[in-house]
């Protein structure tokens, strides 16, 4: 790691609807919306930025591997919260009706690299995960 600010990451991503998508992201996750077009808009995830671009032909879902006795998707991104805006996240994606990939939850409790995580989709099938360390010194322990 180094000693630099950590600065904002950009990421583009397929849907198939992105009147869907503004639903999903504005209404639910409580995202901004930057700049947009016919084809794509730009979202403030959490300080960082998405942008859903309309490929109906690249939607698709993700293979899974096996992590802590779960079916991860393979192909994600997400956020690393604070335990208190992860928990937030997470009350609100339940209240909101989200269905889980995998509901929140503590990951490989006791051991190194403790946290609290959960997947779910948006809806074109892009996986997500919100995931939260009570110490965020355990990010990349082993």
């Amino acid at each position: 790691m180094t000693d630099q600010p950590l600065r904002p990451f950009h990421l583009a991503f397929p849907v198939d609807d992105l009147e869907a998508a503004r639903a999903f992201y504005k209404g639910v996750l409580g995202c901004g919306e930057g700049r947009s077009s016919p084809d794509w808009v730009d979202f403030d995830f959490f300080g960082h930025q998405i942008v859903a671009h309309l490929a109906p032909a690249e939607v698709g879902a993700a293979q899974t591997n096996a992590v802590d006795g779960h079916g991860v998707p393979v192909r994600h991104f997400g956020l690393v919260m604070t335990m208190e805006d992860w928990q937030a996240a997470a009350d609100r994606l339940t209240a909101a009706g989200t269905e889980f990939v995998i509901a929140p939850y503590i990951r490989f409790k006791g051991e190194p690299g403790e946290q609290a995580t959960m997947f779910f989709t948006d809806p074109a099938g892009n996986a997500i995960e919100l995931k939260a360390f009570r110490d965020l010194g355990q990010l990349f322990a082993k």
